[in-house]
């Protein structure tokens, strides 16, 4: 019965993180971006987020983040939220979930903690600024 269920592959589906000036903190803050750089428009988009991790010995999570998008064009980017500088000692999740054709897609991305730094990025597609691009799961810096 397994061998009967199809899992289709996400591609060209990204999240990145993109340090951005913020005037409510007169700083650069992170934001995780949703990239389809596909030739597909994403349809009834939900994008859960969370951060865990250890500090001080101490377990530490996060509540749950939820966001929905209608629609994400083809070859287009959305702003999922801002990424807070207290979470990025955490791993931080996003679970995309979306239609295309009306076949669900889903993939985790993960940003380990401490990968979020300015010495690790480069130029996010579409957005066109610098980041940290998301592309695999549980991988968060390329070496």
């Amino acid at each position: 019965m397994k061998k009967d269920i199809i899992i289709p592959k996400v591609e060209n589906i990204f999240v990145a993180a993109v340090q951005e000036w913020n005037d409510d903190f007169m700083q650069k803050t992170w934001y995780a971006y949703l990239i389809n750089d596909s030739d597909f428009k994403l349809e009834n988009v939900l994008i859960v987020s969370k951060a865990s991790g250890v500090i001080d010995g101490e377990a530490k999570k996060t509540s749950l983040l939820r966001h929905a998008f209608v629609t994400v064009e083809p070859v287009s980017f959305v702003k999922i939220e801002l990424m807070e500088d207290s979470v990025l000692v955490l791993d931080n999740e996003f679970m995309v979930t979306f239609f295309i054709d009306n076949v669900l897609h889903d993939k985790k991305y993960i940003f380990k903690a401490h990968s979020l730094h300015e010495d690790y990025t480069v130029e996010v597609p579409l957005i066109f600024k610098d980041g940290i691009i998301m592309s695999s799961p549980r991988i968060a810096i390329q070496d």
